[in-house]
């Protein structure tokens, strides 16, 4: 785990600064007292039974779950892609997004994010996130159905949002390697005043497998 909290470190005692040439060597950032309950979890989500990566602390929560290539092929040819329309965003990495603010149960305060903002790392590549903006010229061109469209758009996790404190939302996160890749995730956020920068390393495409869904909800 990597975590940017935009900190400068400050040597008020040099005596200590042994420890924190051991600290920068083997990757540890001593984060501002703002920053300090940042921490990441992973593990598999009760509900969807897929692995998750959780970021946290005392003023918010993102929820990134693996959403396999099957479900994602079901939901969309429901909502009127044809099969090989849905097969572009099975072979997308998609991920259920789910972003509360809960600094109302303790310091509230609004927070905002732009997913153009975060970046998606994939073999040392550092890219953009495609978002319904960039979406939609692509759905045009393929031919997609106005139904499909309108409903591929409200999956998604909006591409800006303010959250008041106590709000939350969910939604669609396209990341965009193939499934079973591995990426890395700079996510950044704005809350009390300060911009926010996590980096969660290692996260995981789910894999295309083709489960039997009663046997996988049994699990």
């Amino acid at each position: 785990m990597s975590i940017d909290c935009g900190a400068h470190l400050v040597l008020r005692d040099n005596s200590n600064w042994r420890v924190v040439l051991v600290a920068v060597l083997f990757g540890i950032l001593i984060p501002q007292s703002a920053q300090a309950s940042l921490e990441l979890k992973t593990g598999k989500d009760e509900q969807a039974r897929l692995p998750f990566w959780d970021v946290s602390n005392k003023y918010m929560s993102l929820r990134l779950i693996q959403r396999l290539p099957d479900q994602t092929r079901g939901f969309y040819q429901a909502r009127g892609f044809t099969p090989q329309q849905s097969e572009y965003i099975a072979q997308a990495c998609v991920f259920q997004t789910i972003f509360k603010n809960i600094s109302h149960l303790t310091k509230p305060g609004p927070l905002d994010y732009d997913l153009r903002q975060w970046r998606v790392i994939v073999d040392g590549k550092k890219l953009s996130m495609k978002t319904r903006e960039d979406w939609r010229p692509f759905w045009n061109k393929q031919g997609a159905s106005a139904a499909a469209k309108l409903a591929f758009e409200w999956s998604l996790l909006p591409t800006v949002q303010k959250y008041r404190a106590g709000d939350y939302n969910w939604g669609i996160s396209v990341f965009g390697p193939k499934p079973g890749q591995r990426f890395i995730l700079q996510l950044s956020w704005q809350q009390h005043g300060r911009t926010h920068n996590f980096t969660i390393k290692n996260i995981q495409c789910a894999p295309d497998i083709h489960p039997d869904p009663e046997e996988f909800e049994r699990e």
